[in-house]
């Protein structure tokens, strides 16, 4: 990425792809953590593949600081993904991708934790219509409901995302996003392998079908993308492109899926959505 115009398309087709990522995560038939082991193997191999035909080895010209950064963002990008397929299976797709939709609010809120970067009027606006809109996405406030629990998923994984979009920011400074994606998924492959290992041989052909989608276009694509673009962008605008994230799953999910939002979660999505926008808009004009 060497423009801002060349990141910004890269963000939004990342962003797309990020959408559908929540179809393809309801269309299996698998755990969650079946799901972000597959994607990830699947990822790995693609970004193996590229890398290889570059003549270049995943690893080259990392230090032991960035491969340690790097390490720790890749547990939380597993954590995020875990986090976000269990918020869409139990909840819908949504109901799980509004909830992560509040991402933006925990960037600026974990910016002002860790950079003592003052929270401006305008963010403080934004977390108020976040939290207002989270109220109406709510169906009830039972977590024994399905709808309630997704979207307590989709809200944690809001915020471990909005803590990986900080460290890939911090740590991918003249690393490409081939590279970097290459070591979090080489971290991620082996914790999920311990976890998944029993499931293996129930995972059904179709469901691989899926998970392959998720990893080649959704993971190794997408994230590709996503963090060579964090090269050139600030994290607060990436957030708000991401923002837009849940009105493709939505889209896509009530045609493939027939699963119809309710009004009050339409209302509810537009507040958070028009807040994140918004709120990003003013903050770039200043």
């Amino acid at each position: 990425m060497t423009s801002t115009r060349a990141a910004l398309v890269a963000m939004h087709l990342a962003t797309v792809l990020f959408g559908i990522s929540g179809v393809f995560g309801r269309l299996t038939q698998c755990s969650a953590a079946m799901i972000v082991f597959g994607r990830t193997v699947f990822a790995l191999g693609l970004l193996w593949l590229l890398l290889q035909w570059r003549g270049q080895r995943p690893w080259q010209g990392l230090n032991r600081r960035q491969l340690g950064g790097l390490a720790c963002s890749g547990v939380l990008l597993a954590l995020h993904w875990y986090t976000f397929f269990q918020g869409i299976k139990v909840g819908g797709v949504a109901v799980g991708t509004l909830g992560f939709a509040c991402f933006p609010a925990f960037v600026a809120l974990f910016e002002h934790m860790f950079f003592h970067e003052r929270i401006t009027r305008v963010e403080k606006a934004l977390m108020l219509a976040v939290t207002l809109g989270l109220i109406l996405v709510t169906p009830r406030f039972d977590l024994r409901d399905g709808g309630t629990a997704g979207l307590l998923w989709g809200i944690a994984s809001g915020a471990i995302y909005a803590l990986n979009a900080i460290a890939n920011r911090f740590f991918v400074h003249r690393i490409s996003g081939e590279q970097a994606c290459w070591v979090q998924y080489a971290v991620i492959a082996p914790l999920t392998l311990c976890i998944v290992a029993g499931e293996l041989p129930r995972v059904t052909a179709m469901d691989w079908l899926w998970i392959a989608c998720l990893g080649l276009l959704c993971s190794g694509l997408a994230y590709t993308l996503y963090v060579n673009s964090l090269r050139v962008l600030t994290a607060r605008l990436a957030a708000i492109i991401i923002a837009l994230e849940p009105v493709y799953a939505i889209l896509v999910s009530w045609l493939l899926l027939h699963e119809t939002p309710s009004l009050r979660m339409l209302c509810g999505g537009v507040i958070i959505l028009g807040a994140v926008v918004l709120a990003g808009l003013r903050r770039q004009r200043a």
